[in-house]
């Protein structure tokens, strides 16, 4: 990977607890965008799902067009869109549309979807979401560069079809493919060059495996004569900070109890061992979230960075598992502190600051001498 800064954005879910106003929750999303926005992150990406009724974003389009309004730079990413739901030329359709609202800003993630409580309601057969987002890639790109697709599977058919529209980003907007265990979404980013958004946590094994996924996402853009770029390679942490260890664990006694157990009781794999107690001391150990400082963040995202080889960008993945003014606040302390850490923002600075105290004695010297001589003159004009 070149020399290029690493990026950051956010992952957001969205993830509330069962208690909370669901239109208040959506309302405060659309706040953190705007927050992450005026902070100087990179990109966001909203996710999508159907049941559970703990993420309650359905359509990641609506809420990014709606974002987009609010927003003046930050970029706006499906995270993702199930391609096993849609007719492909829908969605296509659509994400081109947005292309334009948004004029550029607008991402395309794409996954087989998260839950399968999705898929259950819908009749979709989860044993065929990876090759229905297979399939449906290998329709929905060409459609977004302009060209006419005709294609017949056993769950759509397109004829002649070619959008009334081009998109706004030529040829197309980005496009990422989300990644958790297997190697399938590896494949399918590798087959069409484009990035992939790991959802797999951080441990040293997940990142290991992430590394081995890479490799199939080379190896499989080599074979279709496609390039990939770690710059378009993007990992996923939960993180909260404070000031303090003890404050950031304080913090999140608020939510994470109850993310737990909608974990146990809806996600197809809890990531907690049954019948853990401490629940904020086992993620700690296990790094499945960061508690801590800025410093700490930084030393993880390094870990990372240096486990994998090198990915392009850094997204926090949002998880209200503390209030909304202590999550604003970690938020802030992560582009105040962690960003320029690996921007090399503050470089310039520093390196003015270190000249200007190395030339410190002379130029006092200097400075003292020019008043002296100011003194001397006036009072020889102004003699009686």
């Amino acid at each position: 990977m070149s020399g290029a800064p690493l990026r950051f954005g956010a992952f957001i879910g969205p993830h509330h607890a069962m208690d909370e106003n669901p239109t208040l929750a959506i309302e405060r999303d659309l706040k953190l965008v705007q927050w992450l926005d005026e902070l100087d992150f990179n990109e966001v990406w909203i996710g999508e799902h159907h049941s559970g009724g703990f993420e309650i974003t359905p359509s990641p389009e609506i809420f990014l067009a709606a974002a987009a309004e609010r927003t003046k730079h930050i970029r706006l990413g499906t995270g993702v869109k199930s391609l096993p739901y849609y007719h492909p030329f829908i969605i296509a359709d659509q994400l081109v549309f947005l292309d334009h609202l948004t004029r550029g800003r607008v991402m395309f993630g794409a996954g087989p979807g998260a839950l399968p409580s999705d898929a259950y309601q819908m009749g979709v057969d989860v044993a065929h979401s990876r090759r229905r987002l297979m399939e449906g890639l290998d329709a929905i790109i060409p459609l977004m560069k302009g060209e006419t697709v005709t294609m017949k599977t056993d769950w759509f058919t397109l004829e002649n079809a070619k959008l009334q529209m081009a998109s706004y980003t030529s040829p197309m907007m980005e496009l990422a493919v989300t990644s958790i265990r297997s190697p399938s979404g590896a494949e399918a980013a590798g087959k069409h060059g484009g990035g992939l958004l790991v959802l797999g946590g951080v441990s040293d094994e997940a990142l290991a495996n992430q590394a081995a996924n890479w490799q199939v996402c080379e190896e499989t853009a080599a074979k279709h004569g496609q390039t990939v770029d770690r710059r378009n390679w993007r990992i996923t942490h939960m993180m909260h900070l404070a000031e303090t260890t003890e404050k950031a664990r304080a913090d999140v006694e608020f939510g994470i109890h109850r993310w737990a157990q909608y974990s146990r009781d809806v996600l197809p794999n809890c990531p907690f061992p049954e019948g853990e107690k401490d629940i904020i001391g086992w993620a700690i150990e296990n790094k499945f979230v960061l508690i801590g400082t800025p410093d700490d963040a930084i030393a993880e995202i390094e870990r990372a960075q240096e486990i994998t080889g090198g990915f392009g960008v850094f997204l926090a993945f949002a998880h209200n598992f503390a209030d909304w003014g202590p999550t604003q606040r970690s938020y802030e302390m992560f582009a105040r502190y962690v960003m320029p850490h690996f921007k090399g923002t503050n470089v310039p600075r520093v390196d003015s600051y270190n000249a200007a105290k190395e030339r410190h004695d002379g130029i006092r010297a200097d400075f003292n001498k020019a008043v002296d001589v100011a003194k001397a003159a006036y009072q020889e004009t102004n003699k009686d």
